[in-house]
């Protein structure tokens, strides 16, 4: 049996969303699980929507779901390049065998025709597609249509009867008319190519020997088949590589099978769209998720472990996964799950790698340095237990610390309103003083003087607390405020307490 080689190809149009991830996703795992290989192809062969910023964007959040690709960009390997852009030679050379071979021919519609016709299959009731009227246009109207100006794209012959049949790992058979399938794009009027030749020449020059993707592709899988069969007729796929210094293929090269994965819904069961919410997985990655959560949550859309426990390590989805167990049902990207799975998760974490992973959300909100000094470091080492059992993603940590690491705070208009009214500014002229003279400064130190408080002015440990709260972090929301407080200097506590007492209203 040949090695297993999967691929994932987006086109570098946008972020990569979490229906592209859950399909890099399982193609990663079933590499992983059957020591395979894993592909990385970025599939940019339409100029008018690739950008290099997209490009690069789906890098990264490859890099941080952990993905690693065995072959692809900043990887390489022995089948590249893994740039469909820096490849167009490969493709004019197979359009052209193809044209010489009477696979492809020469359309020459324009756009308008095409509408038109389009239009009137709707009128008539007919499902859209080319209808095939230059499929054997006689040598005068060819000639008539360039001295018009006109430029051809070139077509495949797709058959006229029988039906082609797909072997689908999720689906099982599936069985497609010809009549169904209108002679199709391969090379567009510019001489660039489209997804089709480029996907189809690439998969068999690179050894790919299971497609999976989303099920929203299977009905183009007939036209894939078809040029398969194609390229592979005759050797043209081979000569065309030797021809223009491409590699060979691998010598156990089979032609890919597939397995369609089903599509990813949300609450509504539609879709999953901007309208269900985050949607992209750097956005995901900005609001303080954890890649190997959101790894484990993507990888139960549409896969069942088969046990009763869900949460996984990677090691466990690699040891357990298998294209059997994915079902063909549209998959609930379940958001309130992930936020549940990454707040366990955050609790499991030890005191230095949450700080660790909580350092570039400090550093993006402009609260630490890109290297945090010794000082810095201790201070957010303290801060970690304090936060661990109160954030469910570490992008909520910025708020609740944020004054912990300022210079100056702004007191906020609400908490203000709410706490520095009454016998505030009693409480925090005794706190200031009590503060600053305190023997030792800990969490219980500062919390005996709290307590000591409440019990002498006859308050709630609340009433005493909540000013000194908003006198030092600025709001009414911040980690334990005796060990908070112990973390810091005291004399900035202090200083900050002294100075809110002229917000106390009268």
């Amino acid at each position: 049996m040949p090695v297993p080689r999967v691929r994932f190809c987006p086109a570098p149009s946008g972020w990569l969303h979490v229906g592209g991830a859950r399909t890099a996703l399982y193609n990663w795992l079933w590499a992983r699980h059957t020591g395979g290989v894993f592909v990385f192809r970025i599939e940019d062969t339409d100029a008018t929507r690739a950008t290099p910023e997209s490009m690069r964007g789906m890098i990264e959040s490859m890099r941080f779901l952990g993905l690693d690709w065995d072959e692809g960009p900043e990887v390489s390997g022995p089948y590249g390049p893994y740039v469909q852009s820096e490849r167009s030679d490969l493709y004019a050379a197979v359009s052209a065998k193809l044209l010489a071979a009477g696979a492809v021919y020469d359309a020459y519609e324009t756009p308008e025709e095409l509408e038109e016709q389009r239009q009137a299959q709707q009128r008539a009731g007919r499902p859209p597609g080319y209808a095939g009227g230059h499929r054997d246009l006689p040598d005068a109207q060819r000639e008539a249509f360039l001295a018009e100006g006109r430029q051809p794209v070139l077509r495949v012959r797709t058959p006229d009867d029988g039906v082609v049949t797909v072997s689908d790992a999720v689906y099982g058979p599936v069985e497609f008319a010809w009549k169904d399938v209108a002679d199709f794009v391969v090379e567009r009027a510019d001489r660039t190519h489209t997804y089709y030749l480029a996907n189809a020449v690439d998969d068999l020059a690179m050894g790919i020997n299971l497609v999976a993707r989303g099920d929203e592709l299977l009905s183009a899988t007939p036209r894939q088949q078809l040029l398969y069969g194609l390229l592979l007729r005759d050797n043209l796929l081979d000569d065309a590589l030797a021809d223009n210094g491409y590699p060979a293929r691998p010598p156990d090269a089979v032609p890919p099978s597939f397995a369609h994965l089903p599509l990813l819904v949300g609450e509504d069961r539609k879709p999953l769209s901007k309208c269900h919410g985050s949607v992209a997985v750097d956005e995901f990655r900005r609001q303080g998720y954890l890649p190997d959560v959101l790894v484990n949550v993507l990888a139960l859309c549409g896969w069942s472990p088969g046990a009763a426990e869900e949460r996984m390590t990677v090691d466990e989805l690699v040891e357990r996964f298998s294209l059997e167990r994915v079902g063909r049902n549209p998959a609930y990207f379940d958001t309130a799950k992930l936020r549940a799975f990454n707040g366990d998760r955050i609790k499991e974490l030890d005191d230095a790698e949450l700080a660790e992973r909580l350092q570039p959300y400090l550093n993006a909100a402009g609260l630490l340095p890109e290297v945090a000094t010794p000082t810095q470091q201790r201070l957010l080492l303290g801060l970690a237990p304090l936060l661990r059992e109160r954030i469910q993603t570490l992008a909520e940590a910025v708020p609740l610390v944020a004054f912990c690491f300022r210079e100056v705070v702004e007191l906020d208009a609400a908490a203000v309103a709410k706490h520095l009214k009454g016998r505030a500014g009693e409480v925090l002229d005794i706190a200031a003083d009590r503060l600053a003279a305190l023997g030792e400064w800990s969490g219980d130190a500062i919390l005996g003087v709290f307590d000591g408080m409440a019990a002498e002015l006859g308050l709630g440990r609340g009433k005493v607390m909540q000013p000194v709260r908003v006198a030092v972090a600025g709001t009414a929301v911040s980690p334990p405020l005796p060990q908070t407080l112990a973390l810091l200097d005291r004399d900035v506590v202090v200083e900050r307490v002294r100075a809110a007492t002229a917000r106390v209203a009268a």
